[in-house]
């Protein structure tokens, strides 16, 4: 905004004193460019709060934790859907005669039934055993997952949350407020194309509430060091304020712009701020607290933009709450606090701006600052600390029975529902035991032996070992040599196996009854 821009006047700007240019409510003159831009704030950016001493590490330690716990969650969840959709696939196989991968898989699987080997499903009447089944060892290991999973994200929050801040309140009294003293720093920009030489007024500072016994004017320099810096985006009033007492409840410290000739006139779009509390417990180490933001109108014109001019004053509020740290050897500390922001004359139209450039009643902003030493009470901050092992092992152990209780639930829904489920380790133990009863009784039968005698004790004791119950043992006593092919063709437990001589061949079939004939053996199967 210029006094002297010449016509035609750049966009987004109007014409007023005939001859003169001025940017429209809300934009604001670059100086390099020579245009008018639309003034816009984040909401990220309207105001921010921080702290060096502890709120900004808390934040980021808890943002650190939620991050930690979702990812790891996550990561947790796939890895239980991935295991159990693997499972579920494999179960779709066939078992066959049990040599094939499908069923060593399966076999694996259910070995690993390490949970719930005797919790599975049974009859009444029927006392406990060890039962390990695929159905379990699938739910085992996804119980150890969930378990091995949430100790771990525990194990990472007892290991980052140190301990929880716990806020007490304590009436003040005068010893308190006599050595709580901070360092204080405000700077107020003023959004505009203004300079400090527009400056005025800068010199009172007003103690106490208006109209009370305890309102009094003083200079500003018994109270505050202050000086004015031009900058990009307007003048910045920078006060300071060394060893701060708490005995004033409420101070006023105004100033304005003025119209003077070759600059802008004495307008602004909004105002910038930064507040900062500092106290330094030795040499080393400073604490500070601070807010800070950027205002352009009051809530309820977010919308509007607006250009601020005119005799009414523009205030910004700012409360101050004395705090103690005690888990910081007492640290006594001030936390500034944005309260409100109430704007003074403004104009929302061109013609109203218009009109208030052209008044020289109208040709200056006010600005003030009120600050509220929220003495009353100070706020003791101190850090509860988590228990210690007991605890700990509380968790851990709930979390294992979580684990375990929500996996078991599942395995008696499946197994009291589908009762194939209820005698699948005797079905594999059976396919098993079968496979490997037929592979020992083609060894037995391979060994070549001077008596039969001796190979059919052999197979007795195959049969014996893997539960398979031989039908007959009807064997010629001449002494003829047997090969693997020749003795075996079927697998099944129960049966009997009739081998057929015909023109010095001999083929296998199986058969549950066969006669016996002249030109047939019969050989004692499993």
């Amino acid at each position: 905004m210029s006094h002297n821009l010449q016509v035609p006047c750049p966009r987004n700007s109007m014409l007023y004193n005939q001859t003169l240019c001025s940017c429209s409510p809300g934009y604001l003159y670059n100086t390099t460019t020579k245009t008018c831009s639309l003034f816009t704030v984040s909401p990220t950016d309207e105001w921010v709060r921080s702290s060096v001493v502890k709120y900004s590490s808390v934040v980021q330690n808890y943002q650190k934790l939620i991050k930690f716990q979702l990812f790891y969650t996550t990561t947790l969840v796939v890895a239980l859907l991935v295991w159990l959709l693997l499972c579920a696939l494999v179960r779709l196989r066939d078992l066959g005669d049990g040599r094939s991968i499908w069923f060593w898989i399966r076999w694996r699987i259910s070995r690993l039934d390490v949970t719930f080997s005797t919790r599975h499903w049974l009859p009444d009447q029927t006392p406990v055993r060890k039962r390990e089944t695929e159905l379990g060892g699938t739910f085992s290991m996804a119980s150890w997952m969930l378990f091995i999973g949430l100790f771990v994200a525990l194990t990472h929050q007892n290991v980052s949350r140190k301990g929880t801040e716990v806020y007490g309140m304590k009436a003040t009294n005068a010893p308190d407020l006599l050595s709580f003293t901070n360092d204080l720093q405000l700077n107020v920009t003023t959004i505009s194309t203004m300079t400090c030489s527009q400056l005025r007024g800068l010199d009172t500072v007003a103690l106490g509430t208006p109209g009370f016994i305890d309102y009094r004017l003083a200079p500003l320099s018994t109270f505050a060091n202050f000086s004015c810096a031009n900058s990009t985006k307007g003048p910045k009033i920078i006060l300071t304020i060394k060893n701060c007492p708490l005995s004033y409840n409420h101070v006023y410290i105004s100033w304005h712009f003025v119209d003077t000739q070759n600059a802008f006139p004495a307008s602004a779009i909004g105002f910038q701020f930064n507040f900062t509390a500092r106290n330094r417990i030795d040499d080393d180490q400073e604490y500070a607290n601070f807010v800070s933001g950027t205002v352009k109108n009051e809530k309820g014109l977010e919308d509007m933009r607006v250009t601020y001019r005119g005799e009414h004053t523009n205030l910004l509020r700012f409360n101050l709450f004395p705090r103690v740290y005690l888990n910081l050897d007492h640290l006594e500390l001030v936390q500034p606090l944005f309260h409100e922001f109430r704007p003074g004359s403004y104009a929302r139209d061109e013609k109203h701006l218009q009109s208030l450039l052209q008044s020289t009643e109208h040709g200056f902003i006010n600005v003030t600052v009120a600050l509220n030493f929220l003495s009353d009470f100070l706020v003791e901050i101190d850090e509860q600390k988590y228990g210690g092992a007991v605890v700990f092992l509380a968790d851990v152990g709930g979390l294992y029975c979580l684990s375990v209780a929500f996996f078991l639930l599942l395995l008696f829904l499946c197994e009291s529902r589908v009762k194939r489920l209820r005698n699948e380790d005797q079905l594999m133990q059976r396919i098993r035991k079968r496979r490997m009863a037929v592979d020992r009784w083609h060894k037995t039968c391979c060994f070549r032996f001077g008596k039969n005698l001796i190979k059919i004790y052999l197979r007795k004791y195959v049969a014996y070992t893997y539960g398979c119950r031989l039908l007959s043992e009807d064997y010629s006593a001449r002494n003829e040599d047997c090969t693997c092919c020749d003795c075996m063709g079927g697998n099944t437990c129960g049966r009997r196996i009739v081998v057929q001589d015909e023109s010095h061949l001999q083929t296998v079939s199986l058969h549950r009854q066969a006669s016996l004939a002249s030109q047939k053996k019969v050989i004692p199967s499993l």
